[in-house]
C-alpha cells in the first residue's frame, strides 16, 4: 500500500491532468475508491484531504467502516458512497454507513434505500455501454427515475456513469449524461476513472472516481498485482 507521501504526489498528478483536460482542480471532485485494498488506503486517502471515498463491495465497505467505527462522526470520519449495483437485501446492513448511493437503477432500489435511510442522498446510474448485462438505467427512464427518487423522498444529487473503452464512444457517453444532468437540474456527474478521467471531465464531469491512480495495483487475494474486480462493469477505477 502506497505512504500517504506517496499518494499526496499521485493526487497532484491527477489534479494537474484535471487541469490538462479543462477542469477546475479545486471544483472537480476527486473520489477516492479503495476497493481491493486495506483499511490503510482509506487512511491515505483521509491524510491527503479526500474526505470522499468510494467502495464498489458491501462486504468490503463495511469491514472498512467498522475498522474506524460505523457510524461515527467527525473530521476523520470518511464520506462513504456505495458504488456497485443495489441490491435490496444488502440495504438494511448497508444504510447506517453508506453517505451516497451512486448505482441507483431502478425505482424500488430506492424503496428500499428510502424505508432504511429517509432523506439519502443517491444518484442514478446511467448506462451507455449497450453492452448485456450492464447495471444501469437506460437514458430515457432516467427522467421518470429521478422524479420516483425525489417523490420517495431521497435526495437526487446528480448521475453516475462508467464509460465505455472505445475513446469515442466514451466521449459521446459522457455528453449523453451531462446532457440528462442539466436538463434534470442536477449539479452532480460522477463520470471517468483512473484510464478516462481526462475525456470526462473535458465533457462536465463534477466528480471523477480513481483507485489505481491514488493507490497503484491493485492486489490479488493471493498478493498478484493488477486484479481488479467492479460490480459496475469490467472498467476498473
Amino acid at each position: 500500500m502506497a505512504a500517504p507521501g506517496t499518494v499526496a504526489d499521485r493526487l497532484a498528478l491527477v489534479r494537474a491532468r484535471i487541469e490538462r483536460a479543462g477542469g477546475d482542480p479545486g471544483g472537480v471532485r476527486v473520489l477516492a475508491v479503495t476497493k481491493g485494498f486495506g483499511p490503510d488506503a482509506v487512511d491515505a486517502a483521509l491524510a491527503v484531504g479526500l474526505t470522499d471515498v468510494g467502495e464498489n463491495y458491501a462486504d468490503e465497505l463495511l469491514a472498512k467502516a467498522g475498522a474506524r467505527g460505523a457510524g461515527s462522526e467527525g473530521p476523520g470520519r470518511p464520506v462513504w458512497h456505495y458504488l456497485g449495483a443495489v441490491q435490496r437485501r444488502k440495504v438494511p446492513r448497508l444504510a447506517p454507513v453508506v453517505d451516497c448511493w451512486q448505482g441507483v437503477a431502478r425505482a424500488v432500489e430506492g424503496e428500499a434505500i428510502a424505508r432504511r435511510r429517509p432523506g439519502a442522498c443517491v444518484m442514478v446510474q446511467v448506462e451507455t455501454t449497450q453492452l448485456p448485462r450492464r447495471h444501469g438505467a437506460q437514458a430515457e427512464d432516467v427522467p421518470g427515475l429521478v422524479a420516483s427518487l425525489s417523490g420517495d423522498g431521497l435526495r437526487v444529487l446528480g448521475l453516475m456513469t462508467v464509460a465505455p473503452l472505445d475513446p469515442a464512444a466514451a466521449r459521446e457517453s459522457f455528453r449523453t449524461v451531462r446532457a440528462l444532468a442539466d436538463r434534470l437540474g442536477l449539479p452532480v456527474r460522477s463520470m471517468g476513472m483512473t484510464d478516462d478521467l481526462e475525456l470526462a471531465v473535458a465533457e462536465g464531469s463534477t466528480m471523477v472516481r480513481v483507485g489505481r491512480a491514488l493507490f497503484g495495483d491493485r492486489p490479488a487475494p493471493g498478493g498478484r498485482a493488477g486484479f481488479d474486480a467492479d460490480d459496475a462493469g469490467p472498467r476498473s477505477s
